[in-house]
């Protein structure tokens, strides 16, 4: 069963306290489902963004420097 989170939870599950960052997120693709005047996010559907979104990035030597 799919759990729907409300655009609070969402954030919560994201790690982001800004509702900016997740308007954001929705307007990269992240999909919302509306019925009436509700509003929900799915947890599948966050967990298939951020993977879709995921990049290997390659530290730099100032970041792996230990002097």
């Amino acid at each position: 069963m799919t759990e729907y989170f409300s655009f609070k939870e969402a954030m919560k599950y994201l790690g982001v306290k800004s509702h900016k960052t997740l308007n954001y997120y929705i307007k990269q693709g992240l999909p919302v489902t509306i019925i009436g005047n509700s509003k929900r996010i799915s947890k599948t559907a966050i967990d298939d963004f951020m993977q879709a979104h995921t990049a290997v990035v390659h530290p730099t030597k100032a970041v792996v420097n230990n002097d």
